[in-house]
């Protein structure tokens, strides 16, 4: 056999034994079960940025031309 033909079928072999862990890897992961979301309540809310939610700010009104004065 060719040198080029050794490496081909190397390749495929590799090929397929990387299909296959893929496969099952996702086919155990798929088992566990539904996945569901980390509840909400029980996380840790830093200090800052619980006050930036409770709080009620008030932002001046924002001007994107200037004032004319009246000459």
């Amino acid at each position: 056999m060719d040198r080029s033909k050794i490496i081909a079928i190397i390749t495929g072999v590799i090929s397929l034994i990387l299909a296959v862990a893929y496969l099952l890897l996702v086919t155990v992961l798929d088992f566990r079960g539904e996945m569901l979301p980390a509840p909400q309540s029980q996380l840790p809310v830093s200090m800052p940025i619980q006050q930036l939610g409770t709080t009620n700010p008030t932002w001046p009104a924002l001007r994107i031309y200037p004032r004319l004065s009246p000459k």
